[in-house]
């Protein structure tokens, strides 16, 4: 995505591309009581890799990340993101940007001139192979952004396959209909030539760079059937992690790992504002129940580069509660993102067009993170998809304001209460009983029948179940 309008655009047709995505006949009829699922839950689900099981997302803007934007600057961090609790990072694309009918100074990551060359002003490809081979040494996954919904105009693609593009009844080569995207050009998938040049130059990166996997942009808006074909293609050079930018079910058939949380998402954007309570929050995971797989990853977060740069960083957004948030995207059922920049306090919407290097502070977020990112893999609730807990929430008093939730996986459960109100809140917590540790402060909790808490605005804690051995 790459501008403001993209994102109104998304939210406008996120209904549509759902239901136009099905492809197993069912329909959303008006006299359901409940919402229907184009994932048939008879079918057998993709199985995710099980080292991505605790993993925690990193999404890295190469241009953005240090006064260099280099490979080599970014690389010198790895270390320091392995320690932080990092598993797979997730580089924004890494090719040539077309010129031509490019936006602001430096144009779009998203507006490709070439899928099998690196942008120059990254660095070469031995700095991007040293990149690469830091992050496995660390134990770490690299993915890469993939644009295959349209290239930069200036794209060797145009001029010698015209025909592997969308044109209007004059014949000429089209920007994606109903964007203001106006330096891309739209490809055509009926074509079955271009769609083989789009597996080949996916399979490159894997086969010759060791890349682990991608990111794709606007998935939603390429047929689901080309990207089931590419999956079993990569997964034949090595198994890979494929994250899709989309909400669609039927993309967790045979194609990707996991998908954006977006609804959930502009839900906690909602309640910040005011605008919607914990109890929104509640329904949306009741409904996600019903709709995905338990074995689908979703990828949950507070910010990224579309949120950043368009609708603005977590200070803007989420004042005094972007911890509290940030909190609960570890506690919830998915994989949680940080987003560059996040762990040193970005307070500043990165520029998309031109240069903007990230300020490097202090790290007092960076903390938090770590925190997490440790509760979360000593945890096996919380682990994503089927290695982890299913949600269930705990009955409370005050359920507009406390969002109270409980994930077990066998012998571990964890407890987790948020006040999601500015305001502060005493309730009770009801039918729960048992011996916990705080996460945070490691603090003995005996919770009883009707047990009473009080919390401050936005207080959150985390409790941990005691077993006997």
């Amino acid at each position: 995505m790459k501008n403001k309008f993209y994102t109104l655009f998304v939210i406008l047709t996120s209904s549509f591309l759902f239901l136009s995505s099905c492809d197993n006949g069912k329909k959303l009829d008006k006299k359901d009581a409940e919402p229907r699922t184009c994932f048939d839950l008879a079918d057998k689900p993709l199985k995710t890799l099980e080292h991505t099981k605790d993993n925690v997302i990193y999404e890295v803007n190469i241009r953005q990340f240090s006064k260099e934007g280099t490979f080599k600057a970014f690389e010198k961090h790895i270390p320091r993101l392995k320690e932080m609790g990092v598993d797979i990072l997730w580089l924004m694309p890494v090719f040539p940007i077309s010129e031509k009918n490019k936006k602001g100074t430096l144009g779009s990551y998203y507006a490709v001139a070439d899928y099998k060359k690196l942008n120059p002003k990254f660095g070469n490809e031995d700095d991007f192979r040293s990149l690469i081979k830091t992050a496995h040494n660390n134990g770490m996954t690299v993915i890469l952004d993939w644009v295959a919904n349209h290239t930069g105009w200036d794209n060797p693609w145009i001029t010698e396959h015209k025909d592997w593009y969308t044109q209007d009844s004059s014949g000429n080569v089209i920007p994606p209909v109903g964007t203001d995207w106006s330096d891309v050009a739209d490809l055509n998938y009926d074509n079955k030539d271009m769609q083989a040049a789009m597996i080949d130059a996916l399979s490159y990166w894997v086969k010759e760079f060791d890349v682990d996997g991608y990111r794709c942009d606007v998935a939603g808006m390429v047929p689901t059937e080309f990207w089931n074909k590419a999956r079993q293609t990569l997964d034949q050079i090595k198994p890979v992690f494929m994250l899709a930018e989309a909400e669609q079910t039927d993309l967790h058939k045979q194609a990707f790992d996991m998908t954006y949380a977006w609804k959930m998402h502009h839900i906690m954007n909602a309640i910040a504002a005011k605008k919607q309570n914990a109890d929104s929050l509640r329904k949306y995971f009741l409904d996600a129940s019903k709709e995905y797989p338990k074995s689908a990853y979703r990828m949950t977060f507070t910010s990224n580069h579309d949120e950043n740069s368009w609708n603005g960083t977590v200070f803007e957004r989420m004042p005094k509660s972007y911890k509290t948030f940030a909190v609960l995207t570890f506690m919830v059922p998915g994989m949680p993102l940080i987003y560059n920049g996040q762990e040193a306090g970005l307070d500043k919407r990165l520029e998309f067009f031109e240069k903007d290097e990230i300020k490097w502070k202090d790290f007092e977020t960076a903390q938090l993170y770590t925190k997490l990112s440790k509760i979360r893999k000593a945890n096996p609730a919380l682990y994503s998809g089927d290695y982890g807990g299913d949600i269930r929430f705990v009955d409370v008093d005050k359920f507009d304001q406390v969002f109270a939730m409980k994930r077990t996986k066998n012998k571990n459960t964890v407890l987790a209460l948020f006040n999601l109100s500015d305001k502060p809140v005493a309730f009770t917590v009801k039918n729960e009983k048992g011996s916990y540790v705080d996460a945070f402060s490691g603090e003995k909790v005996e919770v009883t029948a009707d047990y009473n808490m009080k919390f401050k605005a936005w207080e959150y804690k985390v409790l941990l179940l005691e077993t006997k051995q």
